[in-house]
């Protein structure tokens, strides 16, 4: 039996403001989305051109508040071909939260506070 990591899912206050943003810092573009006929919800899938993972976006209409992401000990990791222009894309965007020089990563934030790391290749 085998298994592959086909999305995640992140639910978002703001989902125009959420997807911009992951166009911008990360290249993400928008894959598919669903929309509920009552507008409760709209779910976007978006992915990066060079993969098949998919990062789901999911906006609910009730929610009133931003989301808590208690103590924010998880996160998606991306690796870069251009470690030097993609940190002075985020620090121009000003979304870096947390750099770690030893390890040579450093860790942006999207707009609901979601930590995603940034890993040089190697």
């Amino acid at each position: 039996m085998n298994f592959r990591m086909v999305h995640e899912n992140y639910n978002v206050f703001d989902i125009d403001k959420s997807m911009a943003f992951y166009e911008k810092a990360l290249g993400l573009k928008e894959s598919s989305r669903k929309e509920a006929e009552d507008g409760s919800f709209i779910i976007v899938y978006m992915k990066a051109p060079e993969g098949s993972f998919e990062l789901e976006l999911t906006w609910l209409r009730d929610m009133d508040r931003p989301y808590n992401l208690g103590d924010q000990e998880f996160h998606l990791a991306f690796v870069t071909d251009d470690f030097e222009a993609a940190k002075a894309l985020h620090s121009e965007m000003g979304c870096i939260c947390f750099e770690n020089p030893e390890m040579g990563i450093y860790f942006i934030e999207d707009p609901d506070g979601y930590w995603l790391e940034i890993i040089p290749e190697r």
